[in-house]
């Protein structure tokens, strides 16, 4: 056979085919997980761009270290101590080309054909995809209104050759849902016991409208916990800048290593870029214009879904982040509806992918980040016709 055993087992990016699909101008999409354009700091980008050729010359165009720009670590380093009073050091720090990669990194790193992930019911897709080239075998958590289902999570831990859990602890892709400060800590009491590497994945935790900042499961708790973060949600996504934090020195050796494997290092300008960027620029400043924005987005689309939808449907009611879930009854298939809404010119993402091995479920998801209020009205209002 010409192709690998791991490319065939792959699924394609469910989002990525159906943006193809959405690229209609007159479809109301709220099927991306995109930031919204308006967020994006163009003409300090702009500046900073340009400040760093002028100041930095050939260096941000040559090959650089693996590990990432330093300034840029230690902005990422600084930033966790202060808001969660972490104890990080740059060394602690692997810059990484988005999110995405780090989940390729650390399924490279852990997998090996068989072995066992922990994941959220239902889960993030890009992380599915992402293990699924390891060939690994799924251990599917319910993820219940404050995190995952306790019972069921030890009675996974408790299986040989769990090589690690997958987490999104705040404003959970696809549901939007959080772990609640309690659920937070059994989780975290179960880990210790059991001694897997807990991955926590939190790209959406600085874009919180509502609530009360809670600290991470995890970090700077167990001796492997894993922390994922990103600028591509505050950013700027086209930057593919992510980063992983432990302080596993044994098993971040390995990461660095696997990341020379892959591509060297991350693109080293946007890595001056972003950090001249932060330097010379208020960041919090600009995350709470973002705030603001995601606010008001998902309270519209909140408030027309109350107005508009039938009451057999239900749905979450994030606390941040980019994301609505929806419920259809028992039975029901979103697939379906999926391309019913379709005629109608409004899209989402039907919950199949967000499950490893359910097909025509009753759920899906609504992004709320890139339409304006009146636009978000409008699609809730096709989609209520067809529901």
């Amino acid at each position: 056979m010409r192709y690998s055993d791991r490319i065939l087992s792959t699924p394609s990016s469910f989002i990525r085919d159906i943006l193809k699909v959405t690229q209609d101008p007159s479809v109301i999409s709220f099927a991306g997980g995109l930031p919204n354009p308006i967020s994006f700091p163009e003409e300090a980008l702009k500046e900073s761009a340009c400040r760093i050729i002028d100041n930095e010359g050939g260096k941000v165009f040559q090959y650089s270290t693996t590990e990432g720009h330093l300034p840029l670590r230690q902005f990422v380093a600084d930033k966790y101590n202060k808001n969660f009073g972490l104890n990080i050091t740059p060394e602690d720090v692997l810059i990484t080309t988005g999110s995405q990669q780090a989940l390729d990194l650390i399924a490279k790193t852990l997998l090996n054909k068989g072995d066992r992930v922990i994941i959220e019911e239902p889960g993030y897709l890009g992380a599915i995809q992402a293990f699924c080239m390891f060939e690994p075998e799924f251990l599917p958590v319910t993820l219940e209104d404050d995190g995952l289902d306790l019972e069921k999570l030890e009675e996974a831990l408790k299986k040989e050759r769990v090589k690690f859990a997958y987490v999104v602890p705040n404003f959970q892709n696809p549901t939007g849902l959080t772990y609640s400060k309690e659920r937070r800590e059994a989780v975290c009491a179960l880990f210790d016991r059991y001694d897997t590497v807990l991955v926590e994945d939190d790209p959406y935790g600085e874009l919180r409208f509502k609530g009360e900042k809670l600290p991470y499961i995890g970090a700077g708790k167990l001796p492997h916990s894993v922390l994922l973060g990103t600028f591509s949600k505050t950013v700027t996504p086209g930057m593919r800048l992510g980063f992983i934090i432990t302080q596993d020195k044994e098993l971040m050796n390995h990461l660095v290593t696997a990341k020379q494997s892959s591509d060297l290092h991350t693109n080293i300008f946007s890595q001056y870029m972003i950090a001249d960027y932060l330097a010379h620029n208020e960041y919090q400043k600009h995350v709470d214009k973002i705030i603001a924005l995601y606010k008001g987005q998902a309270e519209a689309m909140l408030a027309a879904m109350k107005e508009y939808f039938p009451a057999h449907v239900k749905y979450t009611e994030p606390e941040g982040g980019m994301f609505i879930w929806v419920m259809l009854p028992e039975g029901q298939s979103s697939l379906d509806l999926f391309h019913k809404a379709m005629e109608k010119k409004v899209a989402f993402v039907p919950g199949d992918p967000f499950y490893a091995g359910k097909t025509n479920v009753n759920t899906f998801r609504l992004n709320y980040t890139n339409s304006t209020p009146e636009t978000i009205r409008e699609g809730i209002k096709r989609l209520a016709k067809v529901l």
